[in-house]
């Protein structure tokens, strides 16, 4: 059964009012919002720029310099930076022992696909040259940032790069078109996110492209030779079914595949860890995976 915070917070957001703000005040207020989560003195940021990128460095005490997360945000490709996502990668690196690298890709509409892609391969080629080993690297990304993070590694692969070692999706959002079947059965569950705002984000983000393009949308690119995976998603969101078709196909490559399905869970609930114990859970069973395969 889930805990009392996650009704809550789930209640927290279908008493909100709808709101008709510009894309500006949307990313505002995501920063806004988790401004206020308090990090703990011995987190540490380092501003980087990583081949023209912007980035931040993410440490904990407990920090190993020679593991490292490279983490791609979420955000429907409109919203979302380091600031927002800040504190929920910081957990990732107290319970793994990893340092993480977080970027600020460009974003849609002022920066449409495939600008994204692009500042995500130019800060992992930087992230090698800075001398970190692929094999003590594992990419890592929320939502959006999931699906990004798919997209990568098969951008990579087809250009011969290295890969990480290992990658993590959670919530990955892999269909621009929005027809996995929780869009209609979770409908009713999911307060955060419904098929329309899916569509009006996709087109927004793919400006002229087609919503089948497989660096766009990885639930169409061949997962062939991809590293392993960890996905998780809420049994509650309407995103699911990107989840669960994801997996099969790339189960069906031969992708060493390891698919997790948190009853009544929304979208990306981790990053509610400060509040929510099934976040905090979810974080310290990924960082397991991350020690796995980075020992």
């Amino acid at each position: 059964m889930a805990s009392s915070q996650l009704k809550a917070i789930i209640d927290g957001f279908r008493s909100r009012p709808p709101l008709n703000l510009t894309i500006q005040e949307s990313r505002a207020q995501f920063e806004r919002l988790t401004a206020i989560l308090p990090l703990p003195p011995d987190v540490k940021v380092d501003l980087v720029d990583a081949n023209g990128v912007p980035a931040a460095w993410i440490r904990t005490a407990n920090s190993v310099e020679d593991k490292v997360l490279y983490f791609l945000h979420g955000g429907g490709y409109n919203t979302g930076s380091i600031k927002t996502h800040t504190e929920m990668v910081s957990r990732f690196c107290r319970v793994s022992g990893f340092r993480a690298l977080l970027i600020d890709y460009r974003l849609a509409p002022e920066h449409p696909f495939p600008a994204g892609l692009e500042d995500a391969l130019a800060a992992y080629r930087w992230l090698l040259g800075q001398g970190i080993a692929p094999s003590r690297i594992i990419i890592a990304g929320d939502s959006a940032g999931g699906g990004l993070t798919l997209a990568t590694l098969v951008a990579l692969r087809d250009a011969g790069d290295p890969l990480p070692t290992a990658a993590v999706c959670m919530s990955p959002w892999v269909d621009m078109e929005a027809l996995g079947d929780s869009m209609q059965t979770n409908a009713a569950t999911d307060p955060l996110i419904q098929r329309e705002g899916i569509l009006e984000m996709a087109a927004m983000y793919l400006g002229r492209a087609d919503p089948r393009n497989p660096l766009a949308a990885p639930l169409y690119a061949d997962p062939t030779g991809l590293p392993p995976l960890l996905i998780q998603a809420g049994g509650a969101e309407t995103l699911q079914s990107d989840s669960t078709r994801f997996a099969d196909k790339a189960k069906a490559a031969g992708v060493d595949v390891t698919l997790e399905i948190w009853d009544e869970m929304i979208h990306v609930w981790q990053v509610f860890a400060i509040m929510l114990p099934e976040g905090q859970e979810a974080i310290e069973r990924i960082a397991e995976f991350m020690r796995e395969r980075v020992p």
